[in-house]
């Protein structure tokens, strides 16, 4: 095995760096491999994310102060100023609870998209919606009402549980059919409108022994390539240093293995990656794929 090319000296100054530090060394690693990045608020109160009755799920929750949100978007959006591979920044990801509503929603993601926009005029401002991102079909009615165009951006996320039995239990392509529909109303209607919309978190059992997932996966396929939809997956890492108590807890939606040294499931690589270009739009160019 070859040496790698770091000194014990350098490891060990690694392990002094503080939380926001080792972030900065991740986003500059990632940006020497020219790999865009988009900054993600989850939580206000650490931990592993989430429960709807957390007191962490929306605005003026028990967890979740709204001058320190403010704070974080502002000491983010300054720190990465300068730093051209961060594009976008998620204001508020998996909005939930009992608390949440569209006023506190419309006043505060309005307010901290014109933050972002003041600190950094050239990021993305990313808007998530409610019920763990679910629902974005309040915008039908009304539009957020913002100082700038052209740089604003809906996510979306979209799992097999969020489905809730149906696909265990029903006709995979009636259910499929039924759940297009029901996406297409919480907020794929928004690229119809020719508003800019991604799918900011999917993801599946990388076992490929999981009924309701595997049918899931089938139907996510189809609609992403019918609509040409932008996606991010869920997730990359095949295990964790420590996760809710447990050490080395296994990913089981990781693309990686427990090890992190090779596909966890590589007919899914072969599968996705007929979307990893557009389908549609000026730069699509016809081109042949296995189905």
């Amino acid at each position: 095995m070859s040496r790698l090319p770091v000194s014990a000296l350098t490891i060990r100054n690694f392990f002094f760096l503080s939380l926001v530090q080792v972030y900065q060394e991740v986003v500059s690693a990632l940006a020497r491999q020219n790999i865009m990045v988009i900054l993600d608020n989850q939580l206000s109160k650490p931990g592993w994310c989430c429960s709807r009755y957390d007191g962490d799920g929306f605005f003026g929750d028990k967890y979740f102060d709204i001058e320190e949100w403010f704070s974080g978007l502002k000491i983010m959006a300054t720190m990465f100023n300068s730093t051209p591979n961060v594009v976008g920044m998620s204001l508020r990801n998996e909005l939930r609870g009992p608390n949440q509503n569209l006023t506190l929603w419309y006043r505060y993601m309005q307010e901290g998209a014109e933050l972002l926009h003041s600190i950094n005029p050239n990021l993305l401002v990313i808007l998530s919606g409610l019920d763990y991102d679910k629902d974005l079909s309040f915008l039908l009615l009304k539009q957020p009402t913002l100082t700038f165009t052209n740089k604003l951006v809906y996510e979306l996320h979209w799992y097999g549980f969020s489905d809730g039995g149906d696909w265990e239990n029903g006709n995979p392509n009636n259910v499929c059919a039924s759940v297009e529909k029901s996406t297409l109303l919480r907020g794929g209607f928004l690229l119809g409108q020719g508003r800019p919309l991604f799918l900011s978190e999917f993801g599946f059992d990388q076992s490929g022994t999981h009924v309701t997932d595997n049918r899931y996966l089938t139907c996510f396929l189809s609609v992403a390539a019918e609509w040409d939809l932008d996606w991010a997956l869920w997730a990359l890492q095949g295990s964790y240093y420590l996760r809710q108590g447990e050490v080395a807890y296994d990913e089981s939606y990781g693309l990686l293995t427990w090890d992190w040294c090779k596909a966890r499931n590589p007919s899914f690589v072969k599968r996705i990656s007929a979307l990893q270009s557009p389908l549609q739009g000026p730069v699509y160019r016809t081109r042949s794929h296995t189905i």
